[in-house]
């Protein structure tokens, strides 16, 4: 009679298992809420620092006027940089110890938008840099 009473206790934890699930199933939903709730309470929080990174990181002051106008590089680490500022556009070198102002011109003297037929005016800024240089040198 041992015996017997060992084989059906499988057979009844079987039975049990659908009486378990269904027991489970309100803490299973209950916590796929939770989840759900705090998946959307991290997107707003990453939401809402992006948002702040990007209000913030707008400049203000002096820098509000300030545009980059193009840069080409000259060499592994140096590089020419227009930047309209104030009326002016500085042809700026860079290097990774200093910044230099090359040239100075007023603003209308460089478009930055293309000129009718598409092409711009004074041709590309590399096309430009290479002709001032030339002149340059041939001054000297």
């Amino acid at each position: 009679m041992n015996t017997i009473h060992h084989r059906f206790i499988p057979l009844l934890a079987l039975a049990a298992a659908p009486a378990r699930a269904a027991e489970a199933s309100p803490a299973m939903t209950e916590g796929i809420g939770q989840m759900l709730f705090g998946l959307g309470i991290v997107l707003a929080l990453l939401l809402g620092s992006l948002w702040l990174i990007k209000r913030l990181s707008t400049p203000r002051g002096a820098a509000a006027g300030l545009k980059v106008l193009g840069a080409v590089p000259v060499g592994p680490r140096e590089r020419v940089v227009l930047v309209e500022i104030a009326g002016q556009v500085l042809v700026l070198g860079v290097t990774p110890a200093s910044v230099r102002t090359l040239h100075t011109l007023p603003a209308d003297a460089i478009q930055t938008n293309s000129g009718p037929g598409g092409a711009h005016p004074l041709g590309d800024f590399q096309a430009w840099l290479k002709r001032s240089m030339e002149r340059r040198n041939d001054a000297n």
